[in-house]
């Protein structure tokens, strides 16, 4: 294996092997390192420059946020689970205007799209027009989900990726990669280069949930899983550098 997409040719060095893609961040993300809760400006910050960093190449980007760090809706006990998950949509729309807000201030160009209606604070989800803004040079962000209960927002990244024609879905985690097991807790878990997408369903691995590899599985849509944490990952991962896991093997 190559870590590169099968049949896809090695770029030149001062090119980028994708041009558009997008970038999946979990709500830690935009929390402070050391609890995992609440939005920081450090981090936020972090996320908007190693974004301006992948705009400098002429990489189109658009971003799905989650919103882990302020509330899960799965994981409310005694709240409706529809509701809860709309709760959780919300919390994705706070982080999602954390990170216009960090863009705003070194001068990227971005607009935030939601699947559920708030035209005081940003654009109604309309492909055509994510299509024209990234066309742009414009940073699209992605928040309240996919806009209805029971789905996650690794779906909502897979769906999005695909109604926009993205080339690949960056996966950003805490990790650097997929292994065997959580090597927090299993000093023996091994990483993978790479790894098919049956086999992560097949073995139940963490990367996304299964109705998002499945989706990405389908429709032939690499998945690189990374650690966002390091500075300048998200551009050696557009390069094609090997880095994290390449998730692959689709048939359509």
């Amino acid at each position: 294996m190559t870590g590169m997409p099968e049949g896809e040719p090695t770029p030149p060095d001062d090119r980028p092997l994708y041009h558009r893609v997008l970038l999946k961040l979990s709500g830690d993300a935009f929390a402070p390192a050391d609890t995992g809760y609440g939005i920081s400006t450090d981090s936020t910050g972090l996320l908007a420059r190693e974004l301006a960093d992948v705009v400098d190449l002429g990489v189109q980007t658009a971003v799905v946020v989650g919103g882990g760090n302020i509330f899960r809706g799965r994981q409310a006990p005694g709240i409706d689970r529809s509701r809860a998950d709309y709760m959780g949509m919300l919390a994705t729309v706070m982080n999602a205007l954390a990170l216009q807000d960090a863009l705003e201030k070194i001068h990227v160009p971005n607009r935030v799209q939601t699947s559920i209606h708030m035209a005081q604070i940003a654009e109604p989800y309309i492909p055509l027009r994510a299509k024209r803004h990234l066309e742009k040079g414009r940073v699209v962000v992605f928040a309240a989900g996919i806009g209805a209960p029971y789905f996650s927002t690794d779906t909502t990244a897979a769906q999005r990726a695909l109604e926009i024609g993205a080339q690949a879905i960056l996966k950003g985690t805490k990790v650097d990669g997929v292994y065997t097991a959580d090597p927090h807790v299993d000093p023996s878990a091994r990483r993978f280069e790479t790894i098919e997408y049956l086999d992560v369903l097949r073995e139940g691995y963490s990367v996304m949930d299964a109705t998002a590899i499945s989706l990405c599985m389908e429709n032939a849509l690499p998945i690189i899983v990374f650690d966002f944490r390091e500075e300048g990952n998200i551009r050696r991962a557009v390069s094609g550098e090997r880095i994290g896991t390449l998730v692959h093997g689709g048939v359509r």
